[in-house]
């Protein structure tokens, strides 16, 4: 059965807009290489982190909701773990209540950006 996971990771500051891309393309085709659903996603872009990590202030966000067995997250830690590019990252599997919040969210953003057109 699929269950429904978060994941955000950051990615190195140094990377190219190109980079980035190819960074999240990785894994967007691994999740769905591996039987999973893309739920949604959202680049935050670069962010100041909250202390350093690896001598780098900066960082490169990205978040991925997606639908996947719970089998594949060790799959994908471990594609996390070897990438270089990737300075942290954090999965997680979502309860209802997260799914929820999550679908509320989204709708609030889209309703926003609906007002500011």
């Amino acid at each position: 059965m699929l269950k429904q996971y978060e994941t955000v990771f950051i990615a190195t500051p140094v990377l190219s807009d190109a980079q980035i891309k190819e960074a999240v393309k990785k894994y967007r085709d691994l999740i769905v290489e591996n039987g999973g659903e893309i739920v949604h996603e959202e680049d935050w872009g670069l962010k100041k982190l909250a202390y350093p990590i690896q001598k780098k202030t900066t960082g490169f966000y990205h978040l991925i909701e997606f639908k996947a067995l719970p089998e594949f997250i060790e799959k994908l830690e471990i594609q996390y773990r070897r990438d270089e590019r990737i300075i942290r990252f954090l999965t997680f599997a979502m309860d209802k209540h997260a799914v929820a919040y999550a679908e509320r969210r989204r709708n609030n953003k889209s309703e926003s950006k609906t007002k500011e057109e």
